[in-house]
C-alpha cells in the first residue's frame, strides 16, 4: 500500500475539463433492452443490458479514457439481488482531436451476472446513465424494470458478448507484472511493467480500486517481451489517498482482443 498526502493543483481541473462537451438532454433514439438468460452452475442468473444507438454513434466502456464519460449503473432498488458483476466485452479505442476514448459503437450487450439473496423471483429495477457521442455528446438516462425468469434460455447476444471477453493473464501467458509508485506534487505516478509478447498495435488502460482516483492516459513503451505504461494518479477531491497494488487493474487492448491483468507487485 502506497499513500499520498497533499494538495491539488490545476492539473486535476484541466484533466476533468478535458471530457467532451455535452449537448442539452435530448431523445437520441438510444434504446435499452434487458436480456434474460440461464441460471449458472454457481446459482447466479446471467442477464444482459443491450444498448442500441443510432448508426455511427458510440458510448463508453467502464474506463472511458480522458475523452469519455464513465457509465453509471444504479440497481439499488432491485429486489432479491445480493450483488451484480458486469462482464464488459472487449471495447474499441477511438481517437478524436488528439484525445483517446474507449467504448463501443452502434450496439453493445453488457452481460450482467446477478447473485440473488435467496431462491425466488429476481426483480431488476434501476437505470443506466451514459453518454452517447458522434460529433457531440448527448447525456442519456435509460431505466430498466425486469423480472428475471430462472428457466429462460440464454439470449444469443449474451453468449456472443461473453465470448468476446478479455483474456485473463493466465490465458494470455502474462509473466511477471510489477509497478513502481512514486509521489508527485499533485498525487502519485505509477509505472507498470508487464511481461507480455507483442500482438501488434496496443493501448493500455490502468485502473485503481478507488473510483475517485483519476488516472491519466498512460505513456506506453514497448520491447518484444515487455510493455511499460506510466500514468499520473490524482484524487478528484485533492485529498490524501492510498494505492493498493493488489487493486491495480491493467488492460492491454489491441488487434480486436484484450488482456485483463489483476494486481501487480513492487518492482
Amino acid at each position: 500500500m502506497v499513500a499520498y498526502s497533499g494538495g491539488m493543483k490545476t492539473l486535476l481541473l484541466l484533466a476533468l475539463m478535458a471530457a467532451p462537451a455535452y449537448a442539452g438532454p435530448a431523445d437520441h433514439n438510444t434504446m435499452l433492452t434487458v436480456l434474460t438468460g440461464l441460471q449458472t452452475s454457481r446459482g447466479s442468473v446471467m442477464a444482459g443490458l443491450r444498448i442500441d444507438m443510432a448508426d455511427g454513434w458510440k458510448t463508453y466502456w467502464r474506463a472511458p479514457g480522458d475523452a469519455g464519460i464513465p457509465p453509471q449503473i444504479k440497481w439499488a432498488d432491485s429486489t432479491n439481488v445480493g450483488s451484480i458483476a458486469f462482464h464488459w466485452p472487449v471495447p474499441e479505442v477511438f481517437e478524436q482531436d488528439g484525445m483517446r476514448s474507449i467504448g463501443y459503437h452502434d450496439t453493445v450487450t453488457i452481460p450482467v451476472e446477478v447473485f440473488p439473496n435467496s431462491a425466488g423471483e429476481i426483480h431488476l429495477l434501476g437505470s443506466i446513465n451514459i453518454g452517447v457521442c458522434e460529433e457531440i455528446c448527448v447525456p442519456v438516462s435509460l431505466e430498466f424494470d425486469k423480472i428475471l425468469p430462472l428457466d429462460a434460455p440464454r439470449d444469443a447476444a449474451i453468449t456472443a458478448a461473453l465470448l468476446n471477453r478479455p483474456l485473463t493473464a493466465s490465458e494470455a501467458s502474462v509473466g511477471i507484472v510489477t509497478c513502481t509508485i512514486v509521489q508527485t506534487s499533485d498525487g502519485m505516478q505509477i509505472t507498470t511493467r508487464t511481461a507480455l509478447a507483442q500482438q501488434g498495435p496496443e493501448a493500455v488502460v490502468i485502473e485503481t480500486s478507488d473510483p475517485y482516483i483519476w488516472v491519466s492516459e498512460p505513456k506506453v513503451t514497448r520491447t518484444a517481451t515487455h510493455i511499460t505504461a506510466t500514468s499520473d494518479l490524482i484524487h478528484v477531491d485533492g485529498t490524501s489517498f492510498a494505492v493498493d497494488r493488489s487493486g491495480i487493474r491493467i488492460t492491454v487492448l489491441g488487434q480486436g482482443r484484450a488482456v485483463d491483468i489483476q494486481g501487480c507487485t513492487a518492482s
